[in-house]
Protein backbone atom coordinates (compact mmCIF):
# COMPACT_ATOMS: atom_id res chain seq x y z
CA UNK A 1 0.00 0.00 0.00
CA UNK A 2 1.39 3.55 -1.50
CA UNK A 3 0.78 6.46 -0.61
CA UNK A 4 1.25 7.38 -3.89
CA UNK A 5 -2.19 5.34 -4.77
CA UNK A 6 -4.18 7.42 -2.33
CA UNK A 7 -3.55 10.76 -2.63
CA UNK A 8 0.06 13.12 -2.23
CA UNK A 9 -0.45 15.53 0.90
CA UNK A 10 0.88 14.79 3.56
CA UNK A 11 1.71 16.49 7.01
CA UNK A 12 3.82 15.59 9.65
CA UNK A 13 2.19 14.50 13.41
CA UNK A 14 4.33 14.10 16.12
CA UNK A 15 3.36 11.21 18.50
CA UNK A 16 3.95 14.12 21.70
CA UNK A 17 5.38 17.25 21.47
CA UNK A 18 6.97 18.55 25.02
CA UNK A 19 7.96 21.59 23.60
CA UNK A 20 4.59 23.12 22.85
CA UNK A 21 3.33 22.77 26.45
CA UNK A 22 7.14 24.48 27.79
CA UNK A 23 6.96 27.35 25.63
CA UNK A 24 3.38 28.26 26.28
CA UNK A 25 4.06 28.29 30.33
CA UNK A 26 7.47 29.31 29.58
CA UNK A 27 7.67 32.31 31.65
CA UNK A 28 6.37 30.85 34.94
CA UNK A 29 8.15 27.60 34.53
CA UNK A 30 11.74 30.18 34.40
CA UNK A 31 10.43 32.40 36.90
CA UNK A 32 9.74 29.37 39.67
CA UNK A 33 13.27 28.16 38.73
CA UNK A 34 14.42 31.16 39.47
CA UNK A 35 12.67 31.53 42.78
CA UNK A 36 13.81 28.08 43.86
CA UNK A 37 17.22 28.21 42.92
CA UNK A 38 17.70 31.66 45.17
CA UNK A 39 16.17 30.08 48.31
CA UNK A 40 19.17 27.23 47.49
CA UNK A 41 16.29 25.17 48.84
CA UNK A 42 16.79 22.04 46.28
CA UNK A 43 16.31 18.68 48.62
CA UNK A 44 12.69 18.54 50.27
CA UNK A 45 12.55 21.60 51.67
CA UNK A 46 8.95 23.91 51.39
CA UNK A 47 8.88 23.67 47.89
CA UNK A 48 7.70 20.05 47.90
CA UNK A 49 5.78 20.49 51.31
CA UNK A 50 3.66 22.70 48.81
CA UNK A 51 3.48 20.82 45.79
CA UNK A 52 2.57 17.58 48.46
CA UNK A 53 -0.21 19.51 50.16
CA UNK A 54 -1.56 20.79 47.02
CA UNK A 55 -1.70 17.49 45.08
CA UNK A 56 -3.15 15.73 48.38
CA UNK A 57 -5.85 18.31 48.54
CA UNK A 58 -6.61 17.85 44.29
CA UNK A 59 -7.02 13.95 44.68
CA UNK A 60 -9.29 14.00 47.61
CA UNK A 61 -7.24 12.27 50.28
CA UNK A 62 -5.06 13.64 53.45
CA UNK A 63 -1.66 12.86 52.86
CA UNK A 64 1.15 13.17 49.28
CA UNK A 65 4.60 12.36 49.70
CA UNK A 66 6.92 13.44 46.41
CA UNK A 67 9.67 10.88 45.50
CA UNK A 68 11.88 10.14 42.60
CA UNK A 69 9.72 8.51 40.06
CA UNK A 70 6.74 6.71 39.52
CA UNK A 71 8.42 3.26 39.95
CA UNK A 72 9.43 4.26 43.30
CA UNK A 73 6.46 5.28 44.71
CA UNK A 74 4.46 1.92 43.94
CA UNK A 75 7.67 0.36 45.63
CA UNK A 76 7.61 2.25 48.48
CA UNK A 77 4.13 1.54 48.96
CA UNK A 78 3.99 -1.75 48.89
CA UNK A 79 7.42 -1.75 51.19
CA UNK A 80 5.47 0.42 54.01
CA UNK A 81 2.45 -2.23 53.44
CA UNK A 82 5.06 -5.00 54.69
CA UNK A 83 4.89 -6.64 51.40
CA UNK A 84 8.10 -9.56 51.40
CA UNK A 85 9.66 -12.64 50.34
CA UNK A 86 6.83 -14.74 51.49
CA UNK A 87 4.16 -12.73 49.58
CA UNK A 88 2.40 -12.77 46.57
CA UNK A 89 0.52 -9.22 44.67
CA UNK A 90 -2.10 -9.27 41.64
CA UNK A 91 -1.29 -7.21 38.99
CA UNK A 92 -2.07 -6.85 35.36
CA UNK A 93 -0.22 -8.30 32.09
CA UNK A 94 -0.44 -5.46 29.91
CA UNK A 95 1.14 -2.85 31.83
CA UNK A 96 5.16 -0.97 31.28
CA UNK A 97 7.47 -3.38 33.16
CA UNK A 98 7.73 -1.54 36.36
CA UNK A 99 3.92 -2.39 37.64
CA UNK A 100 6.16 -6.28 37.83
CA UNK A 101 9.76 -5.11 38.56
CA UNK A 102 8.29 -3.05 41.95
CA UNK A 103 6.98 -6.36 43.03
CA UNK A 104 9.68 -8.45 42.49
CA UNK A 105 12.24 -6.14 44.05
CA UNK A 106 10.18 -6.14 46.91
CA UNK A 107 11.02 -9.69 47.00
CA UNK A 108 7.40 -10.75 46.63
CA UNK A 109 5.64 -13.33 43.80
CA UNK A 110 4.32 -10.94 41.19
CA UNK A 111 0.72 -12.93 40.07
CA UNK A 112 -1.04 -11.50 36.83
CA UNK A 113 -4.52 -11.77 36.53
CA UNK A 114 -5.96 -11.22 32.63
CA UNK A 115 -7.85 -8.07 31.72
CA UNK A 116 -11.52 -6.82 30.33
CA UNK A 117 -12.26 -5.04 26.89
CA UNK A 118 -11.46 -1.97 29.10
CA UNK A 119 -7.88 -3.03 29.70
CA UNK A 120 -8.09 -2.94 33.06
CA UNK A 121 -8.14 -5.73 35.48
CA UNK A 122 -10.86 -8.45 35.48
CA UNK A 123 -12.71 -8.30 38.98
CA UNK A 124 -14.07 -11.41 37.30
CA UNK A 125 -10.89 -13.09 36.93
CA UNK A 126 -9.13 -11.41 40.31
CA UNK A 127 -11.06 -13.38 42.52
CA UNK A 128 -9.51 -16.62 40.96
CA UNK A 129 -6.20 -15.48 41.61
CA UNK A 130 -6.26 -14.56 45.31
CA UNK A 131 -4.47 -16.98 47.45
CA UNK A 132 -3.36 -17.26 51.26
CA UNK A 133 0.01 -15.58 49.94
CA UNK A 134 -1.98 -12.45 48.53
CA UNK A 135 -0.65 -9.27 50.58
CA UNK A 136 -1.88 -6.58 48.03
CA UNK A 137 -3.84 -5.86 44.53
CA UNK A 138 -1.71 -3.78 42.04
CA UNK A 139 -4.55 -2.39 39.77
CA UNK A 140 -3.36 -0.42 36.60
CA UNK A 141 -5.17 2.10 35.97
CA UNK A 142 -3.95 1.58 32.03
CA UNK A 143 -4.06 4.72 29.23
CA UNK A 144 -5.85 7.08 32.33
CA UNK A 145 -9.40 5.45 32.80
CA UNK A 146 -10.00 3.76 36.20
CA UNK A 147 -10.29 0.17 36.69
CA UNK A 148 -13.69 -1.01 38.75
CA UNK A 149 -12.54 -0.15 41.68
CA UNK A 150 -15.49 -0.77 43.52
CA UNK A 151 -15.99 -4.38 42.48
CA UNK A 152 -11.59 -4.80 43.04
CA UNK A 153 -11.71 -2.85 46.31
CA UNK A 154 -15.00 -5.22 47.36
CA UNK A 155 -12.92 -8.67 46.81
CA UNK A 156 -9.77 -7.10 48.35
CA UNK A 157 -11.77 -6.58 51.39
CA UNK A 158 -13.66 -10.05 51.17
CA UNK A 159 -9.99 -11.56 51.24
CA UNK A 160 -8.25 -9.01 54.02
CA UNK A 161 -5.70 -7.68 51.47
CA UNK A 162 -4.25 -4.43 51.14
CA UNK A 163 -5.02 -2.54 47.20
CA UNK A 164 -1.97 -0.78 45.66
CA UNK A 165 -3.30 1.67 42.96
CA UNK A 166 -1.06 2.43 39.90
CA UNK A 167 -2.38 5.55 38.94
CA UNK A 168 1.02 6.42 36.98
CA UNK A 169 -1.01 7.00 34.07
CA UNK A 170 -4.45 8.38 35.95
CA UNK A 171 -3.90 11.78 37.16
CA UNK A 172 -6.94 14.00 37.11
CA UNK A 173 -8.85 11.05 36.15
CA UNK A 174 -12.23 9.99 37.85
CA UNK A 175 -14.44 7.29 38.26
CA UNK A 176 -17.81 7.76 40.03
CA UNK A 177 -17.20 10.84 41.33
CA UNK A 178 -13.72 10.06 43.22
CA UNK A 179 -10.32 10.75 41.92
CA UNK A 180 -7.56 8.33 40.65
CA UNK A 181 -5.22 7.95 43.72
CA UNK A 182 -8.38 8.16 46.29
CA UNK A 183 -9.34 4.13 46.48
CA UNK A 184 -6.56 2.00 47.78
CA UNK A 185 -4.55 1.81 51.23
CA UNK A 186 -2.23 4.21 48.71
CA UNK A 187 -1.24 4.86 44.88
CA UNK A 188 1.60 5.79 43.00
CA UNK A 189 1.85 8.40 40.11
CA UNK A 190 4.28 8.88 37.91
CA UNK A 191 5.81 12.76 36.82
CA UNK A 192 7.58 11.43 33.74
CA UNK A 193 7.27 14.03 31.09
CA UNK A 194 5.37 11.69 28.94
CA UNK A 195 2.61 11.77 31.48
CA UNK A 196 -0.15 14.45 31.61
CA UNK A 197 1.24 16.25 34.93
CA UNK A 198 5.05 16.20 33.67
CA UNK A 199 8.48 17.29 35.07
CA UNK A 200 11.43 18.18 33.54
CA UNK A 201 12.87 14.67 34.11
CA UNK A 202 11.56 11.73 36.90
CA UNK A 203 9.43 12.21 39.66
CA UNK A 204 6.62 10.53 41.29
CA UNK A 205 4.23 11.00 43.77
CA UNK A 206 2.26 8.41 46.37
CA UNK A 207 -1.09 9.37 47.54
CA UNK A 208 -2.87 8.01 50.79
CA UNK A 209 -5.30 8.72 53.38
CA UNK A 210 -3.55 6.86 56.31
CA UNK A 211 -1.21 8.63 58.15
CA UNK A 212 0.61 6.66 59.99
CA UNK A 213 1.48 4.93 57.10
CA UNK A 214 2.08 8.23 54.94
CA UNK A 215 5.02 8.59 58.08
CA UNK A 216 6.41 5.67 56.90
CA UNK A 217 6.63 6.23 53.41
CA UNK A 218 8.35 10.03 54.68
CA UNK A 219 11.31 8.00 56.06
CA UNK A 220 11.53 5.16 53.24
CA UNK A 221 11.92 7.65 50.47
CA UNK A 222 15.23 9.67 52.93
CA UNK A 223 17.16 7.07 53.47
CA UNK A 224 15.22 5.32 56.30
CA UNK A 225 16.45 8.37 58.72
CA UNK A 226 14.04 9.31 61.44
CA UNK A 227 15.52 12.54 61.92
CA UNK A 228 18.91 14.02 60.74
CA UNK A 229 20.91 11.37 63.13
CA UNK A 230 18.68 8.36 63.62
CA UNK A 231 17.90 5.90 61.27
CA UNK A 232 14.52 3.72 61.76
CA UNK A 233 15.45 1.33 59.36
CA UNK A 234 16.87 0.68 55.90
CA UNK A 235 15.43 2.89 53.23
CA UNK A 236 16.16 4.41 50.16
CA UNK A 237 17.09 7.43 48.60
CA UNK A 238 14.19 8.76 45.96
CA UNK A 239 13.03 12.08 47.11
CA UNK A 240 11.43 14.60 44.27
CA UNK A 241 13.66 18.20 43.86
CA UNK A 242 12.14 21.00 44.64
CA UNK A 243 13.06 22.25 41.07
CA UNK A 244 11.07 19.46 40.15
CA UNK A 245 8.38 20.32 42.25
CA UNK A 246 8.11 23.90 41.30
CA UNK A 247 7.67 23.30 37.90
CA UNK A 248 4.69 20.76 39.13
CA UNK A 249 2.92 23.39 41.47
CA UNK A 250 3.18 25.42 37.67
CA UNK A 251 1.37 22.64 35.95
CA UNK A 252 -0.87 21.75 38.52
CA UNK A 253 -2.86 24.44 38.22
CA UNK A 254 -3.39 24.21 34.48
CA UNK A 255 -3.66 20.40 34.62
CA UNK A 256 -8.04 20.10 34.65
CA UNK A 257 -7.83 22.01 31.53
CA UNK A 258 -5.18 20.16 29.70
CA UNK A 259 -7.29 16.96 30.77
CA UNK A 260 -10.56 18.69 29.15
CA UNK A 261 -8.42 18.95 26.21
CA UNK A 262 -7.27 15.47 26.35
CA UNK A 263 -11.07 14.74 26.48
CA UNK A 264 -12.30 16.51 23.55
CA UNK A 265 -9.30 15.60 21.23
CA UNK A 266 -10.20 11.79 21.90
CA UNK A 267 -14.00 11.99 21.31
CA UNK A 268 -12.60 13.87 18.12
CA UNK A 269 -10.90 10.52 17.31
CA UNK A 270 -13.87 8.65 18.28
CA UNK A 271 -16.71 9.83 16.05
CA UNK A 272 -14.04 9.65 13.58
CA UNK A 273 -13.00 6.48 13.66
CA UNK A 274 -15.76 4.37 15.67
CA UNK A 275 -16.90 2.81 12.03
CA UNK A 276 -13.28 1.41 11.11
CA UNK A 277 -11.49 0.40 14.24
CA UNK A 278 -11.88 -0.19 17.90
CA UNK A 279 -11.95 2.75 19.68
CA UNK A 280 -11.93 3.51 23.38
CA UNK A 281 -15.32 3.72 25.04
CA UNK A 282 -16.66 4.83 29.15
CA UNK A 283 -19.50 4.73 30.83
CA UNK A 284 -21.38 7.62 32.82
CA UNK A 285 -19.72 7.08 35.49
CA UNK A 286 -16.09 7.41 34.34
CA UNK A 287 -13.91 9.99 33.18
CA UNK A 288 -10.62 8.98 31.85
CA UNK A 289 -8.00 11.28 31.07
CA UNK A 290 -6.64 9.75 27.81
CA UNK A 291 -2.87 9.47 29.02
CA UNK A 292 -2.89 7.50 25.35
CA UNK A 293 -5.69 6.72 22.77
CA UNK A 294 -5.35 3.08 21.78
CA UNK A 295 -7.28 1.80 18.82
CA UNK A 296 -7.21 -1.79 18.15
CA UNK A 297 -6.56 -3.26 14.44
CA UNK A 298 -6.55 -7.09 13.19
CA UNK A 299 -3.52 -5.27 10.81
CA UNK A 300 -2.08 -3.22 13.73
CA UNK A 301 1.29 -3.38 12.45
CA UNK A 302 0.80 -2.55 8.72
CA UNK A 303 -1.43 0.40 9.78
CA UNK A 304 1.42 1.55 11.90
CA UNK A 305 4.10 1.47 8.72
CA UNK A 306 1.01 3.34 6.66
CA UNK A 307 0.43 6.00 9.02
CA UNK A 308 4.22 6.56 9.41
CA UNK A 309 4.65 6.88 5.62
CA UNK A 310 2.64 9.64 5.80
CA UNK A 311 4.27 11.31 8.52
CA UNK A 312 2.34 9.80 11.51
CA UNK A 313 4.42 9.20 14.54
CA UNK A 314 2.48 6.04 16.44
CA UNK A 315 3.07 3.95 19.49
CA UNK A 316 2.70 0.62 20.53
CA UNK A 317 1.98 0.45 24.42
CA UNK A 318 2.95 -2.50 25.05
CA UNK A 319 3.44 -5.66 22.40
CA UNK A 320 4.67 -7.92 25.18
CA UNK A 321 2.83 -8.83 28.41
CA UNK A 322 4.65 -8.71 31.38
CA UNK A 323 4.44 -12.47 31.91
CA UNK A 324 5.76 -13.37 28.40
CA UNK A 325 8.77 -11.35 29.51
CA UNK A 326 12.26 -13.08 29.43
CA UNK A 327 12.48 -11.72 33.19
CA UNK A 328 9.56 -13.26 33.74
CA UNK A 329 10.45 -16.64 32.79
CA UNK A 330 11.08 -18.40 36.52
CA UNK A 331 7.19 -17.07 37.43
CA UNK A 332 5.65 -19.99 35.20
CA UNK A 333 3.77 -18.51 33.12
CA UNK A 334 3.36 -19.29 29.22
CA UNK A 335 1.42 -18.08 26.00
CA UNK A 336 -2.81 -18.17 26.10
CA UNK A 337 -2.38 -18.02 30.10
CA UNK A 338 -4.29 -14.25 29.74
CA UNK A 339 -5.90 -14.33 26.25
CA UNK A 340 -7.51 -11.20 26.68
CA UNK A 341 -4.22 -9.20 27.31
CA UNK A 342 -2.72 -11.17 24.09
CA UNK A 343 -4.63 -10.44 21.84
CA UNK A 344 -4.73 -6.89 22.55
CA UNK A 345 -1.16 -6.61 22.74
CA UNK A 346 -1.37 -7.84 18.85
CA UNK A 347 -3.87 -5.27 17.89
CA UNK A 348 -3.36 -1.91 20.18
CA UNK A 349 -2.20 1.10 18.59
CA UNK A 350 -1.65 4.64 20.43
CA UNK A 351 -2.30 7.92 18.12
CA UNK A 352 -0.53 11.00 18.45
CA UNK A 353 -2.91 12.70 21.48
CA UNK A 354 -1.55 15.83 23.37
CA UNK A 355 -3.40 18.77 25.19
CA UNK A 356 -1.31 21.15 22.32
CA UNK A 357 -2.44 19.02 19.46
CA UNK A 358 -4.30 21.02 16.42
CA UNK A 359 -8.15 19.59 15.57
CA UNK A 360 -7.25 19.77 12.69
CA UNK A 361 -3.94 17.56 12.86
CA UNK A 362 -6.35 14.84 14.48
CA UNK A 363 -8.44 15.04 11.26
CA UNK A 364 -5.20 14.49 9.72
CA UNK A 365 -4.95 11.17 11.24
CA UNK A 366 -8.62 10.17 11.19
CA UNK A 367 -8.54 10.58 7.70
CA UNK A 368 -5.44 8.74 7.17
CA UNK A 369 -6.54 6.02 8.89
CA UNK A 370 -9.87 5.50 7.56
CA UNK A 371 -7.92 5.59 4.08
CA UNK A 372 -6.02 2.19 5.16
CA UNK A 373 -8.71 0.71 6.33
CA UNK A 374 -11.19 1.16 3.76
CA UNK A 375 -8.49 0.53 0.76
CA UNK A 376 -7.08 -2.46 2.76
Amino acid sequence: MSQARWGNSMREVKFVDLGKQYLAIRDEILAKFDEVSRTGSYVLGPEVSAFEEKFARYCGVEHAIGVGNGSDALFLSLLALGVGSTDEVITVPNSFVATAWVIARTGARPVFCDVGDDMNMDPVKLKDAITDKTKAILPVHLTGRVADMEAILDIAGQAGVAVVEDAAQAVGARYKGKMAGSFGKCAGFSLHPLKNLHVHGDGGVITTGDAKLAETLLQHRNHGLKNRDECAFWGINSRLDAVHAGIANVKLDYLDGWNVRFRGLAARYSRGLADVVAVPTEEDHEEPVYHRYMIRHSQRDELQTFLAGNGIETKVNYSVPLHLQPAASDLGYSKGDFPVAEEQAGTILSLPLYAELEDDAIDYVVEKVREYCEHG
